[in-house]
C-alpha cells in the first residue's frame, strides 16, 4: 500500500523531534526555516499550508539540509542568509553569522549620528565581514559616506553583495586591509565589531560556532581585547574632533576597553551600552580637540 506523502505540518514535527534529541536550542524554528527554503515561500507561509502535501522531491532536499543542521553546520550557512535589522542578508563561511547583540551597536551609532545633527557624516567601519552594519547605517543615514575594510577578500565580496541588494552601493566603499593600515583621511565615525574572545572562552564555545564560523572573526588572542587595543591606539589618528568611536565588546570586558580609551589620551566621554542580557556591549567614546583643548 503506497504511503500518502507527509503534510507541512508533519514533516516540521517529526523534525522539530530529531533536532530536539540532539539539543539545539530552537528545533522547530529550525525545521520551519529549512523547509521554506526547500519549498521556495516564506517562513509565515508555511502556517498558511501546514496540511500541504509535501512532494517526494522536496522532501529529499529537506532531508539533506537536515542531516547539515544534525552535523551542528549553523542554520544561516545552511540557507545562506540571516536577518538583520530586517534586512535579509547573504551570509557564507567566510563571515560571522550577524547577531541581535551587534544591533545593539547601530542602534548607539545611529543615536549619536541624530544628536550630532552634520548634514553628512563620514563613517569607517573596521571588519565589516557581510556588511550588516555599513548597510544599516547607509540605509538609515541616507547622507552618510561609508568605508568598509575586512582583512578577508571573500567577505569584502559577500558585503558588495549585499549592498548591491539593499541599494547602497553607491555610498558604501569597500577596501581590503588590515585593521586601520591604509588610510590618510579622517572620519566623524569609526565602527567596528572586532574579535573579542579570548583563547580560553574560543575553546569553550559550542560546535556549531566555534566548527562553522571563521576563526579569524571570533578569535582576538590571550587577553580577547588584542584588537581593541589596536584599533584604540591608532583610531585617534584618524577621527576628527568631537567625533565618536564605537566598538562592540565582550563579556566582562568594560573595565579593559575603558582603560584603554582613557589611557590613550584621545578619547572623553566614555560610555557603555548594555545589551538585551544585561551584558556591557557597546563602548562609545568622544574624540578630544586634538590641540588638546
Amino acid at each position: 500500500m503506497k504511503r500518502e506523502p507527509m503534510t507541512i505540518r508533519q514533516v516540521i514535527r517529526e523534525t522539530e523531534r530529531r533536532l530536539g534529541r540532539k539539543g539545539f536550542p530552537s528545533p522547530g524554528l529550525d525545521a520551519e526555516i529549512l523547509l521554506a527554503t526547500c519549498l521556495g515561500m516564506e517562513r509565515t507561509g508555511l502556517f498558511r499550508d501546514m496540511d500541504r502535501p509535501v512532494a517526494p522531491r522536496d522532501l529529499q532536499s529537506f532531508n539533506n539540509l537536515v542531516e547539515r543542521r544534525l552535523r551542528g553546520e549553523p542554520v544561516a550557512y545552511i540557507v545562506g542568509r540571516k536577518e538583520f535589522w530586517s534586512l535579509d542578508l547573504k551570509v557564507g563561511a567566510a563571515v560571522l553569522v550577524p547577531r541581535p547583540e551587534t544591533e545593539i551597536l547601530v542602534q548607539v551609532v545611529l543615536e549619536t549620528a541624530r544628536r550630532l545633527g552634520k548634514a553628512s557624516l563620514c563613517i569607517l567601519e573596521v571588519g565589516t565581514g557581510s556588511g550588516a552594519i555599513s548597510i544599516v547605517l547607509a540605509r538609515e543615514l541616507e547622507s552618510a559616506r561609508i568605508v568598509s575594510t575586512d582583512l578577508s577578500l571573500e567577505a569584502l565580496g559577500i558585503a558588495r553583495e549585499n549592498a548591491v541588494r539593499h541599494g547602497v552601493a553607491d555610498r558604501i566603499s569597500f577596501l581590503a586591509c588590515n585593521l586601520l593600515e591604509p588610510f590618510r583621511g579622517s572620519f566623524d565615525m569609526i565602527v567596528s565589531n572586532p574579535p573579542y574572545l579570548s583563547e580560553s572562552e574560543y575553546e569553550g564555545l559550542p560546535g556549531e560556532i566555534r566548527d562553522f564560523e571563521p576563526r579569524g572573526a571570533l578569535l582576538a588572542g590571550p587577553e580577547g581585547t588584542e584588537f581593541h587595543r589596536a584599533i584604540i591606539r591608532h583610531s585617534g589618528a584618524y577621527l576628527n574632533d568631537g567625533g565618536w568611536l564605537f566598538l562592540e565588546i565582550g563579556f566582562d570586558q568594560k573595565d579593559a576597553v575603558s582603560a584603554l580609551l582613557v589611557h590613550s589620551g584621545y578619547y572623553d566621554a566614555v560610555r557603555f551600552t548594555r545589551d538585551y542580557a544585561g551584558i556591557e556591549r557597546v563602548a562609545a567614546a568622544r574624540r578630544r580637540l586634538k590641540n588638546g583643548g
